[in-house]
């Protein structure tokens, strides 16, 4: 028996070392999951180039004269789609910069600071391109598209050549394709048009459960839990793929959420933690956690950030900070009022004029990679700073504050406790932007109806709200640039970059005879044409205490917002804007869909102190 035992064990060594050997690779025996997600990717790839090969074909094939034809080429790229979604944790985890062209949206991306530009490639390319009013005359782009993928898709197993990985990256990759689904998939991100969304969630949560498999052959309980919560999570989604009617925050509650909480919890047993791509706190329940996201990755402080929080406080109501004496932080945003002001655009330092935008909300101002509706300043200090002495706003001199302020015995107290590594010298501008940041990092409450009810309270939100979550994450189309879940532009999985869009904005509400608006917004930050009319995409949490909307603050009501995004934008309601990157095409959402939505985001507003 002993014998046996040890002819097994040295068979499975073999195995495992010629496998190694074929397929190229370097890898260690701890490193239980390597060889089969490997082996899942080559197998993977194959269907992948199969699909692709088919796709080429069909788009050949495209006549105008005959619509089949076109439902032949959408259904093969639908297919490719979903072949490409069983590698797609493997590609944009290990492969990254090979993974671009198949599956980004279809708008320039530009790399800052360098301004390189990255045209628009791919599925995303091509459903726009298969979806257009007239897709026969653009059969050369969709076939320089479909030649791409196909090309492509046949050299990928070259990809593993010298190729080394292990266990925690592998585990860190799961994780993060299970937030792609919970995201990106279910609120159709990148296939708004296809509206595959579910069926591409199916596809993913597969390939999840394929290389999770070597981590679930144990008789532990956190195994056992996880492995049957995929089963019934594919059950779900194999019984409701349809994209419109799908209901995700029960898929959400019941099922893809507990299975990121149990996903954790075998990955911390099985001692393969790893932090190496996201922005994320991996230790939190599931991302809807108030700690999934934390704002120190956004504003790094040093010190004790309660203590200078207290002391932002102060300092935010501060009339010193102004060059009159009469204007502080709390003159354009009113804690009473959800720290915004509720008119268009707040009143300049000469109390007559405007300046030129409205005053956002600062609750969950902390949680974004630039600060300004244009992205001009990177921090919340930096913003801090300039607000204070600009002429428009504070006009205030940042050496003659701290002389003032340093003539006051309690703000000296205040400041060293805030600052104890600063005994000689604690009152400086950079401390005083700290307070105030740390101020504004503590401005995130996290204690809605909605969080109440993601958190287990099921009498937290009503069937009308429910229903406007669904809509909001699905067929409206809002949470795939509002992003869960802070619902502003950061994007996900990896939570390190903020988002900036085109949505053409108008000057005036009035639909029937809309005037194009001359702010243009983050191209005079960066001069570029891309950026044109460009603005950072805000949170829509508290959005209902936080009338006028937008950056000129146009619109008055929740109502008129989102039927200005039921219309296309700018461009759905006429207007020339060129490079739009919110779709023109209309939603054709009715106006109980429409009454919904808004309040499902009335059910995001927070209570505050």
């Amino acid at each position: 028996m002993i014998k046996n035992k040890t002819k097994l064990v040295i068979q499975s060594a073999l195995l495992i070392t010629c496998l190694c050997v074929v397929l190229g690779l370097k890898t260690e025996p701890k490193n239980i999951g390597f060889i089969n997600a490997v082996q899942e990717f080559r197998v993977g790839t194959a269907a992948f180039n199969h699909h692709s090969q088919e796709l080429k074909k069909a788009i050949v094939a495209i006549d105008e004269k005959d619509p089949a034809t076109l439902d032949a080429a959408k259904l093969a790229l639908k297919n490719d789609r979903l072949s490409y979604k069983k590698i797609e944790f493997f590609m944009n985890y290990f492969f990254e910069s090979s993974s671009i062209i198949y599956n980004k949206p279809n708008k320039v991306e530009v790399e800052e600071p360098y301004m390189e530009y990255q045209e628009p490639s791919g599925f995303q390319v091509m459903e726009d391109l298969l979806f257009d009013e007239d897709p026969s005359a653009d059969r050369d782009k969709l076939m320089a598209q479909a030649d791409l993928l196909a090309s492509s898709a046949a050299d990928l197993n070259s990809l593993l050549y010298n190729f080394e990985a292990n266990d925690q990256q592998l585990l860190e990759s799961v994780r993060l394709e299970l937030i792609r689904v919970i995201t990106l998939n279910i609120t159709g991100y990148d296939a708004p048009q296809l509206k595959s969304g579910i069926e591409e969630s199916f596809v993913s949560v597969q390939a999840i459960a394929a290389v999770l498999h070597p981590f679930l052959i144990n008789e532990l309980p956190a195994s056992q839990t996880l492995k049957l919560t995929l089963t019934k999570t594919l059950a779900y989604l194999k019984a409701h793929p349809d994209f419109d009617s799908f209901n995700r925050m029960e898929f959400l509650t019941e099922y893809a959420l507990p299975m990121q909480e149990q996903l954790g919890m075998v990955i911390r047993e099985a001692k393969l933690d790893l932090n190496d791509k996201s922005a994320l706190n991996y230790k939190a329940a599931n991302i809807f956690s108030s700690n999934a996201i934390p704002a120190v990755v956004f504003t790094p402080i040093k010190g004790n950030q309660h203590e200078m929080a207290i002391l932002g406080k102060r300092l935010f109501q501060e009339t010193v900070l102004s060059g009159n004496l009469k204007r502080s932080c709390a003159s354009c945003h009113h804690p009473e009022q959800y720290f915004s002001d509720g008119i268009k655009t707040s009143f300049a330092f000469d109390g007559k004029s405007y300046v030129k935008r409205n005053a956002p909300t600062l609750l969950y101002a902390g949680y974004q990679y630039s600060q300004f509706w244009d992205g001009r300043a990177k921090t919340l200090q930096e913003q801090i700073g300039q607000v204070i002495s600009n002429p428009l706003e504070m006009n205030g001199n940042h050496q003659v504050i701290i002389e003032e302020i340093k003539k006051m015995p309690s703000y000296q107290q205040a400041f060293l406790k805030a600052f104890p590594d600063f005994s000689v010298n604690p009152v400086t501008m950079k401390n005083l932007s700290d307070a105030l940041a740390a101020y504004e990092m503590s401005l995130a409450p996290r204690n809605s109806s909605f969080d109440r009810y993601v958190a287990g309270d099921k009498m937290a939100m009503n069937e009308s709200q429910l229903k406007g979550f669904n809509l909001f994450m699905g067929k409206a189309q809002c949470g795939s640039c509002h992003f869960a879940p802070l619902f502003n532009g950061l994007i996900p999985p990896f939570y390190k970059r903020t988002e900036y869009e085109t949505l053409g904005t108008p000057a005036n509400d009035d639909f029937e005879h809309l005037r194009k608006d001359a702010d243009r917004g983050r191209q005079d930050f960066f001069s570029i044409s891309y950026y044109e009319a460009a603005f950072k995409t805000p949170t829509v949490r508290n959005v209902q205490m936080t009338a006028p909307y937008m950056h000129n603050g146009v619109f008055k009501d929740l109502d008129k917002v989102v039927e200005f995004y039921n219309q296309g934008g700018g461009t759905g309601l006429h207007l020339d804007i060129p490079k739009q990157t919110l779709s023109g095409k209309a939603l054709h959402l009715s106006k109980d869909e429409v009454q919904q939505i808004v309040v499902f985001m009335q059910s995001l507003t927070d209570k505050l102190e």
